[in-house]
């Protein structure tokens, strides 16, 4: 498939149009940001470990019956994936308190909730990615009622997924942040990545840090914690 003219860079990744106006490839940065763009580094092979991972893991929920944009790994750094529109809601999923959520409600990290829970964001840099609920992103006409029932579910099924093989690399999933995008003919499909940027992973004997809470917190050993978690994904995939 021939890379054509670029479309789109973010913060992680390039976007590049083909022959094919329903097929696009995606090539990953070893960029870093956090805090909204207001922290910025770089993660040496954080591109290759985030573009590989982001495949592997959405091949194998593809097998369970989630639909994701994901086509084939063209390289490295490099993969073909179905032309979407994103939903512009950002989901985030949370199995134990961490993060953001301990500070917006004042409660320690490492709380292990007996539930799952499901925040949605509203995918606006120059707004800060403000929370919202079902109704505002129905009166903002983000998604419609269905497409966000769908989404839930799929978000749901992905976490239940997503911790049972990172239990079995001994792993904890502590939470993770999801983009749904459109086909053309309107079907909701996971898209974006999954990889130590957007999921926060522990070690399930230690609790060390084996993802992007390295590089927000000045920790250290960031590509060596990337690395560790491609490892283990690698000898249990």
């Amino acid at each position: 498939m021939e890379k054509k003219e670029q479309l789109y860079e973010g913060k992680a990744k390039k976007v590049f149009a083909t022959e094919d106006p329903e097929l696009l490839i995606v090539a990953y940065k070893d960029d870093a940001t956090a805090f909204n763009g207001l922290k910025k580094g770089t993660i040496s092979g954080k591109g290759i470990i985030n573009n590989q991972m982001s495949n592997r893991l959405m091949s194998m929920l593809e097998s369970k019956g989630i639909p994701t944009h994901y086509v084939q790994e063209l390289s490295q750094r490099e993969t073909l994936v179905k032309k979407v529109q994103i939903v512009p809601l950002e989901v985030i999923v949370r199995n134990i308190s961490a993060g953001s959520f301990s500070k917006r409600y004042g409660v320690q990290e490492g709380i292990v909730f007996q539930q799952p829970t499901i925040e949605f964001s509203y995918k606006n840099d120059e707004l800060g990615d403000p929370l919202l609920n079902t109704r505002h992103a129905l009166a903002l006409e983000l998604a419609t009622q269905e497409e966000i029932a769908t989404i839930e579910d799929y978000s749901f099924r992905i976490n239940e997924a997503l911790k049972s093989f990172w239990l079995s690399c001994g792993v904890t999933l502590v939470d993770f942040k999801l983009e749904f995008g459109r086909l053309q003919d309107g079907t909701i499909v996971l898209a974006d990545e999954i990889s130590p940027d957007t999921c926060r992973l522990r070690d399930s004997k230690t609790g060390e840090k084996l993802d992007k809470d390295r590089f927000r917190r000045d920790l250290g050993g960031v590509e060596e914690a990337y690395g560790e978690i491609m490892r283990r994904l690698e000898a249990n995939i």
